[in-house]
């Protein structure tokens, strides 16, 4: 995985990006040379020809984005990824209809953008079979040997089997002889004493290790040699982080949570973040005026006003619109449009663009005595849209996965991954998914 944005993306995704880039560029330059009556070279090195193509490749890999088809690697009906396509294409004919009524030097020949739009469809087609199929399973992959007795390491290995289109594939386990535990039997290749040889055979690409207690550390030495092989060893904890975008509840010891600064956003981190939540909560409330006042409209001028738990668990008041389920109102659920208000709580400082979902405080308190750590998820402001809803579109029922989620986005606090969030927010209200 390759981090972005303090936000860790698959190689595969990145390799895929790459390589279509270069599919679609190489199909409308071979459609130019065949559809084209007169010299194409002249066409594409001095008559903007390259320039208007990379912009047809553009809207095309938007289109991709858009259609999920780089979170959703793997293939699971054809016909599907036939109908996709071709909606990506019918969106950059409208982009390319858009930028020639713009830039008429930067229009492609209708022949040129029809053939090249069939070739670029077929080539991408089959290249996505052969990549799901065989590329992301052969030169993609990462093998992880999980070791040790840790429940983290059973997480890791569900979140593994699950994404394929992370790169990674579990080679097997190894654990305390004798000893049951949350690892899968089926993946047991043997105990911690026969480590080295388990290597040896099963040629790992890196060995994660999580631990229990101080009886397990009785193998530091042979992990020691194994590291001084040349072998990467990682800790489970760190691991499964860095693959699910969570951190794991498990693997946290009150001790080191409490004397560590990691969950503790930094002065200069919360200051940028709140000079430019007012800047563009600010912008959002002049931009978003005439719509909020028709909404308002619509909705008969019904507010809501929900209590929710802030900054440092400090109790203030949510706006919402009050939209019914009928009529205007499911438009406006629809469109997302009942939640424009908050942006009024952000502008108050109450609120962030980015950040964990904001819960009743009666509910803070009540879960807060079941689950370590849940406070902290308020060290932060809450946000109108955040890494969790990003992560997992659909509303979370499981607490303790929503915390796993906050906790990484504070850890990982920065304007890089705020951005990341936010174009990727920006994408699921284009295509009416919630990320309240």
């Amino acid at each position: 995985m390759i981090r972005i944005f303090r936000a860790f993306v698959p190689a595969s995704t990145l390799v895929l990006l790459v390589s279509e880039i270069l599919i679609v560029t190489a199909a409308f330059v071979a459609a130019a040379y065949l559809a084209l009556e007169f010299d194409p070279t002249d066409y594409l090195l001095y008559d903007s020809g390259l320039a208007a193509i990379l912009l047809v490749t553009l809207s095309i890999l938007l289109g991709l984005y858009l259609h999920d088809l780089y979170s959703q690697v793997r293939i699971a009906s054809r016909v599907v990824l036939a109908q996709q396509l071709c909606l990506v294409m019918g969106l950059a004919f409208l982009l390319e209809g858009l930028i020639s009524f713009v830039n008429p030097d930067l229009r492609v020949p209708i022949r040129v953008m029809l053939l090249g739009s069939l070739l670029a469809v077929a080539a991408i087609f089959v290249w996505r079979l052969l990549f799901s199929a065989f590329v992301i399973r052969v030169v993609i992959q990462d093998r992880l040997l999980l070791v040790g007795s840790s429940p983290v390491l059973a997480d890791l290995d569900t979140y593994v089997d699950a994404h394929p289109e992370s790169g990674f594939v579990v080679a097997g386990c190894v654990g305390p002889s004798g000893a049951g535990g949350p690892l899968p039997a089926g993946k047991m290749l043997g105990p911690l004493g026969s480590l080295a040889d388990i290597v040896d055979t099963t040629r790992p690409s890196r060995l994660v290790v999580g631990l229990l207690d101080r009886s397990d550390a009785g193998f530091a030495n042979q992990l020691l040699g194994l590291t001084f092989a040349g072998n990467a060893v990682e800790d489970a904890a760190g691991t499964y982080e860095r693959i699910s975008g969570r951190v794991s509840i498990k693997g946290l010891r009150p001790p080191g949570f409490v004397c560590s600064r990691e969950f503790e956003p930094s002065r200069q981190r919360f200051l940028y973040q709140s000079l430019s939540n007012a800047a563009l909560a600010f912008l959002g409330i002049l931009v978003a005026l005439p719509v909020m006042l028709l909404t308002a409209l619509a909705v008969r001028f019904r507010l809501d006003r929900r209590p929710r738990a802030g900054l440092g668990n400090r109790p203030f008041t949510l706006y919402r619109f009050r939209a019914g389920r009928s009529g205007a109102g499911r438009i406006v659920r629809k469109l997302h449009l009942d939640g424009l208000p908050q942006l009024i709580n952000v502008l108050k400082g109450e609120m962030s663009i980015v950040g964990p979902r904001p819960q009743r405080p009666e509910f803070v308190a009540a879960i807060s005595r079941y689950i370590p750590f849940y406070r902290q998820r308020h060290s932060v402001r809450p946000g109108l849209t955040g890494w969790g809803q990003l992560k997992s579109p659909l509303p979370l029922e499981d607490a303790i996965a929503e915390l796993e989620y906050d906790l990484y986005y504070i850890k990982h606090l920065s304007l890089g991954l705020d951005t990341f969030i936010m174009f990727h927010a920006l994408k699921s209200l284009l295509e009416s998914r919630d990320t309240r």
